[in-house]
């Protein structure tokens, strides 16, 4: 009887999907994974509802209310949960707003800014509301394990993963604990 294989989701929210592109760079190792896992919720494979997953690969950081609900319906369904990429951990780039203030930020942008030719700040009841700054992951929900770097190395998401496909604690040499 074949084993069952292991469920892995993916999303993003406030990033640039670099981590993504990085764990895509794993390249035919993906293809050797292949017997063992399967894709759930997850950009690669256009999924966009989360059913109950092993492994759960988190990237961006929370700028507004749809990210909240998003990040804690995804820790609903993953029974492991991993903060991937600076964006994830610290905020990274998107965070760069937290040292402003957020109606200075939108003021800047849609009304002052260079080219700006319909000056107004969007209120469409669609967009979510935006947070007064920029979270980590971890600041909103249980994180079980950080997989650092601005992306992480394609050998970085493979020493993370295969430890937890055989059961066991992942550790990170210490040449891929560091942000590019």
């Amino acid at each position: 009887m074949a084993e069952r294989k292991i469920k892995i989701a993916t999303t993003s929210l406030a990033g640039c999907f670099g981590c993504h592109m990085s764990f895509l760079d794993i390249d035919e190792k993906l293809v050797l994974l292949n017997d063992r896992i399967e894709f759930n919720r997850s950009p690669f494979t256009d999924i966009k509802q989360c059913s109950p997953s092993d492994i759960g690969l988190i990237e961006g950081g929370v700028c507004n209310a749809d990210n909240v609900r998003v990040l804690r319906e995804f820790r609903a369904s993953c029974a492991i949960l991993i903060a991937v990429g600076a964006c994830a951990i610290t905020g990274g780039v998107p965070a760069m707003r937290n040292y402003f203030d957020l109606r200075e930020c939108l003021e800047e942008v849609y009304l002052n800014g260079t080219g700006v030719t319909n000056p107004q700040i969007p209120s469409d009841m669609e967009l979510p509301l935006l947070l007064d700054k920029v979270y980590p992951v971890q600041e909103v929900v249980k994180i079980d394990y950080f997989l650092p770097g601005c992306p992480p190395s394609a050998d970085a998401f493979l020493q993370m993963l295969v430890p937890l496909l055989d059961g066991q604690k992942p550790r990170l040499a210490t040449d891929q604990l560091h942000y590019d």
